[in-house]
């Protein structure tokens, strides 16, 4: 039986019930997270003594050791930390909006309008010389503004009477389709060099991440967490179905627009920096779902969690199991993702 206990926050205007034996699996798995952030640090082209990276972060370190750590290394750990964070998070938000675990912002549509607004404004702004007209600081903007538009354009096309879960992903997935067909048409006609650089943006990486992307990313992202933590309970409310939520007072649709600007917020903040990074929506709740149960309230957090370690597990791997080579960590998502896809599908054959 699950002891439960009631938080009351802001003068009781914000209140929940907390599973103490599932806050005690997220505490494990929150200090599991801590760790490899600290410690991924000792990782890269020459291996780090833990006890250094921790003086280093303390200001005791040499010159060398803070240019490698502080300066290259932490802040692809930041960006990989917190774009986990909110992908997985978007991820666990579809699920709840769509009530199936197979929901993700790859399948719907999201990530791809992200990659498809990148390789847009490479061929839009390359010359005859194969040199970018404009600054490629505006590339991460070009990724945030197509993932934001294409989740609009998904809750448009899905509008008849109200938006339900099915014809979410199925309006998602046929977007999805057509954004990707646009992105390889445009790798195509493009330059070859064009086209490398897209692929990188496309997989993920957080390989080019520096302490200015740090800087923008993590308090945006840092907002919709805490955004979405505090209305947990509309999620909840979602999953009952939508008469028995109308039922207890809440405006569906106005909730449901609002949880897809959400997630699409979150994906885009996350993808603009460190690409389109796959399945970690989709694994990450999954994961979370099956070690603390289905209560968004706890769900959130440790979805959080799990992605976060999931991207700078997949980035320590990229930078070193192919040394000097780096491998985006985009490969590695990928490569655990799509297996566990698959048997996801197997173990629920009917969603």
């Amino acid at each position: 039986m699950k002891q439960l206990k009631t938080v009351r926050l802001l003068q009781n205007k914000i209140s929940f019930l907390l599973d103490v034996k599932a806050s005690k699996k997220l505490t494990f798995i929150s200090i599991m997270t801590l760790a490899v952030f600290f410690f991924s640090a000792s990782f890269g082209d020459s291996f780090i003594n833990p006890f250094t990276v921790i003086q280093t972060l303390f200001g005791y370190g040499s010159e060398f050791d803070q240019l490698i750590i502080v300066d290259f290394r932490m802040p692809r750990i930041f960006l990989a930390a917190f774009a986990g964070m909110a992908l997985a998070v978007a991820g666990a938000i579809l699920q709840g909006i769509i009530k199936n675990p197979l929901a993700s912002p790859d399948i719907i549509g999201i990530s791809a309008g992200g990659g498809a607004a990148v390789v847009g404004f490479l061929a839009m702004f390359s010359d005859s010389n194969h040199s970018l007209t404009v600054s490629i600081e505006w590339l991460p903007l070009a990724g945030f503004i197509g993932a934001t538009i294409v989740g609009l354009i998904v809750y448009v096309f899905a509008w008849k009477d109200g938006v339900t879960p099915t014809r979410l992903v199925l309006i998602g997935i046929g977007v999805s389709a057509f954004m990707q067909a646009i992105t390889t048409m445009l790798m195509i006609i493009g330059p070859i060099y064009q086209a490398s650089e897209a692929n990188k943006w496309i997989t993920g990486s957080v390989k080019s991440a520096d302490w200015n992307q740090v800087q923008i990313v993590v308090p945006l992202i840092l907002v919709l967490l805490l955004i979405t933590f505090f209305i947990t309970r509309q999620l909840n409310v979602q999953e009952l179905g939508d008469d028995t939520a109308a039922s207890l007072g809440q405006s569906v649709q106005k909730a449901r627009l609002f949880l897809i600007i959400l997630s699409s917020s979150l994906v885009a903040s996350a993808i603009a920096f460190a690409g389109a990074i796959g399945f970690v929506g989709l694994m990450a709740p999954h994961i979370a779902r099956r070690i603390v149960g289905p209560s968004f309230g706890v769900l959130i957090p440790t979805s959080a969690a799990i992605g976060a370690l999931l991207v700078m597990v997949a980035d320590i791997i990229g930078r070193t199991a192919f040394s000097p080579l780096e491998v985006p960590a985009g490969v590695f998502t990928a490569a655990i993702g799509a297996p566990y896809f698959i048997y996801l599908l197997f173990r629920n054959p009917r969603k």
